[in-house]
């Protein structure tokens, strides 16, 4: 097994922690693994603040030393935070810019990009965070959020999406630093997928739009109700009786796309519902939402979604009769 730089680990401790977070990292990282050897992470807790130390669900953390702990610190996560508006105790932001000034390397679990973002460290730099939070993140300037994947690796900082977009940070970091057979056995110990690529989307979601006028309103709910049938600019336009130029108008102030844009997202979310809530084969479900046949729907799938819709299918499904295998 390769030696790993990263030894030494530091989990933030807080009160309002995280607790679901909190277990990703302490789970990878804490976690005595003897199969490994003595080569395996160094783990302790660091208390941000004077407890005691609260987590969701009544979790009380005993840590194992204060902001000091981080001086020693070749890795160090913070997993969670107490929400994008949180307040952050100035020491521990000094005690951030100290360790990354000296190379320690940095890693963030969903709302914990604030904390780096507000210590200045992801100025220029690409970073993500829940989807929830990521116009927030934005606010900040200098920072490329990246609002659709479940991680970034941006060197010496890292940054997850919300909740179990952590663990796979996580997972990734081991895979970093002992290579993928030790990843895989840590991930097979788990129970979990050994890699999603951070590549991946989150899956949010509908997004809910702003209110439409009646016209558009109507022409919305028209082509939901028929996502199967051609839907071309034209169309669209003589059925909301606008022109061509205040139909692109009119979509783009309401969603924010131009309508051929709205148009793919629209018939992705129903192929999603589609793939999560019935037996309906890839075929089948591409005819209904317009795309016509297999090939188109799973481009856009993985342009957008990240994923095959068979791979979605497998994560996402609620039949209990499971999902059917899709056609080569």
């Amino acid at each position: 097994m390769p030696k790993s730089s990263r030894r030494t680990v530091i989990i933030l401790a807080y009160d309002g922690l995280c607790t679901f977070e909190y277990g990703c990292a302490v789970e990878v990282f804490a976690l005595p693994r003897p199969e490994f050897g003595d080569r395996w992470y160094r783990c302790a807790i660091a208390a941000v603040e004077p407890g005691p130390l609260r987590g969701t669900g009544g979790v009380v953390v005993q840590a194992d030393g204060g902001l000091e702990l981080l001086d020693t610190a070749e890795t160090i996560v913070i997993p969670g935070w107490r929400g994008p508006s949180g307040a952050i105790p100035p020491g521990l932001l000094d005690a951030l810019r100290r360790a990354h000034a000296r190379g320690t390397r940095l890693v963030s679990i969903c709302a914990g990009a604030f904390v780096l973002a507000e210590a200045g460290l992801l100025t220029g730099r690409r970073a993500t965070t829940h989807w929830h939070f990521t116009d927030r993140l934005a606010a900040y300037p200098g920072v490329e959020v990246a609002a659709d994947v479940l991680y970034v690796d941006a060197g010496s900082i890292l940054t997850s999406a919300g909740s179990a977009a952590g663990l796979d940070l996580c997972l990734h970091v081991v895979r970093t630093d002992f290579g993928a057979q030790i990843a895989n056995r840590v991930a097979r110990r788990m129970v979990v997928h050994a890699h999603r690529d951070g590549g991946q989307a989150q899956f949010v979601q509908r997004p809910v739009q702003k209110r439409a006028g009646t016209k558009l309103g109507l022409l919305f709910d028209r082509v939901r109700e028929s996502l199967g049938e051609i839907w071309t600019v034209e169309r669209m336009a003589s059925e909301a009786g606008l022109s061509l130029r205040s139909l692109h108008r009119h979509v783009r102030a309401a969603t924010g796309h131009a309508p051929g844009t709205w148009l793919i997202a629209e018939r992705l979310a129903e192929a999603r519902t589609m793939l999560e809530e019935t037996t309906h084969s890839v075929d089948e479900i591409a005819r209904l939402v317009g795309f016509g046949s297999a090939p188109v729907l799973r481009s856009h799938f993985r342009e957008h979604v990240g994923v095959t819709p068979t791979a979605y299918r497998r994560s996402f499904t609620t039949n209990p009769a499971g999902p059917l295998r899709e056609a080569a």
